[in-house]
């Protein structure tokens, strides 16, 4: 039996189900059914425990089933399941508001709240260009991405963000441009942030030049790019971007949905390197990835430009949101995953463990095909030599006989990626490194 009868669906079932972000051809001819998961640990069909390294999908760093979460949506499915969120409120939605403003960068003092993190990056795009028309400065309406920078898959995200399988099929989207990656060979093998390279933010003034200021609305970047592979950035490379920005009256955007709430050794990206956005993005690690949200963190300075010219009182200043934003289920996810962030210290503890995590990724240089280490935080990719002309083909197997070995490790173009629950132990990380060499021995030799 495979593992999908295992899980007692049928053929039926798996058939009807087009799944995102999959090779749904080959997933479906042997599927991989995740039946449960506690801690740091999946459950799968077959009832193999699978230690996940990827805290499910960069989502669950304080472990899976956190009972505290499950009683508090629990409770509140019980109390208010749902309540309008248009012209009318719900007590824990602003409640939340002032605790991700309190969390936040120094500054960013109001929150719109979505379902997402493609939803948080269309919403503070949608603000950047609309806080621009308040301000009388119309045109302001371009976005600048970042080559290899991925900001979800809805129409905003693939057009600001820069990988180039999530662009390809769907044609023309939004005006957008990019800067380039940030990685360069001779970074190869950086341990956190490469030395050299903050000039390549630079680039930023030749768009500029290019299309003038007038016409740019907004950067969007992330502190580090994640789904690409764990890339990060020069030192003092989004120092630069910030002076740039300022300097010509661009919106800067940090999509701290990876990087944000402890995957970064910080409470932000933003704190972890030194630089504050003008709007942040957030979604997974706010709710512990047990129910969705997400949101965009702003000043009152933008808020206050579309207060003054909102019309009459009653007229809507914002039209804008979603059926779910703030939804109270969602809410009280988030406020016992906040608890246990402050109350077991774990993001504390990302950033005291980071340099064992360091030492112990790293010493996978010299492995056969790896090319590439990179790391921050608790986040880390590496980069795997093409396999018959295919960059795709290696880390999917690499990955795959990670998993039949009792390890869930990412793959995705031409990395494996690795975001480590922020309760693992040391044990547990030298398991993950030490079944990459020897899935990487088993399939290719020494």
């Amino acid at each position: 039996m495979n593992q999908a009868e295992l899980a007692g669906l049928t053929q039926a079932q798996i058939d009807s189900y087009w799944m995102p972000y999959t090779g749904n051809r080959e997933f479906k001819a042997d599927p991989r059914i995740v039946t449960a998961a506690k801690g740091k640990y999946l459950t799968d069909a077959q009832g193999r425990q699978i230690l996940d390294s990827l805290s499910g999908l960069w989502t669950c760093g304080a472990g899976h089933s956190r009972p505290e979460i499950a009683e508090a949506v629990y409770k509140q499915l019980n109390t208010l399941d749902y309540a309008p969120g248009f012209q009318f409120g719900h007590p824990l939605a602003f409640q939340l508001a002032e605790r991700m403003t309190q969390l936040a960068p120094e500054g960013l003092n109001r929150v719109c709240f979505t379902n997402s993190g493609s939803e948080a990056v269309d919403t503070a795009t949608k603000i950047a260009r609309a806080y621009w028309r308040q301000c009388g400065h119309a045109s302001k309406t371009r976005i600048i991405g970042r080559l290899k920078g991925y900001h979800g898959a809805s129409w905003g995200g693939i057009s600001f963000g820069g990988i180039p399988a999530n662009r390809k099929l769907w044609g023309q989207a939004m005006e957008s441009d990019m800067l380039g990656h940030t990685w360069r060979p001779e970074m190869a093998f950086s341990k956190g942030m490469p030395k050299t390279g903050s000039e390549l933010a630079n680039e930023l003034s030749d768009l500029i030049n290019l299309h003038d200021a007038s016409n740019i609305a907004a950067v969007i970047v992330e502190p580090f790019s994640g789904s690409a592979g764990v890339i990060v950035p020069p030192e003092g490379y989004l120092q630069r971007l910030r002076q740039i920005c300022t300097a010509n009256n661009i919106l800067l955007i940090f999509d701290e949905v990876i990087t944000g709430l402890g995957r970064s050794g910080a409470r932000w990206g933003a704190d972890a390197f030194g630089v504050k956005p003008d709007l942040l993005c957030f979604a997974k690690q706010v709710t512990n990835g047990a129910v969705p949200l997400g949101g965009v963190l702003l000043p009152h300075s933008i808020y206050d430009a579309f207060m003054e010219k909102g019309g009459a009182p009653h007229s809507v200043e914002l039209p804008h949101g979603f059926t779910y934003s703030g939804h109270p289920v969602a809410c009280a996810a988030a406020m016992a995953t906040l608890d246990i962030l402050d109350q077991e210290q774990l993001i504390a503890r990302v950033a005291s463990m980071a340099p064992e995590f360091e030492t112990r990724i790293h010493s996978l240089k010299g492995c056969k095909h790896i090319t590439d280490i990179r790391n921050f935080g608790f986040a880390g990719g590496m980069t795997l030599e093409p396999k018959d002309g295919d960059p795709t083909r290696r880390p999917y197997e690499v990955a795959l006989e990670c998993w039949k070995r009792g390890v869930y490790v990412r793959w995705g173009g031409d990395t494996l990626q690795l975001g480590l629950p922020f309760t693992i132990e040391t044990d547990e990380i030298d398991r993950i490194i030490s079944t990459i060499a020897d899935s990487i021995e088993s399939l290719y030799g020494h």
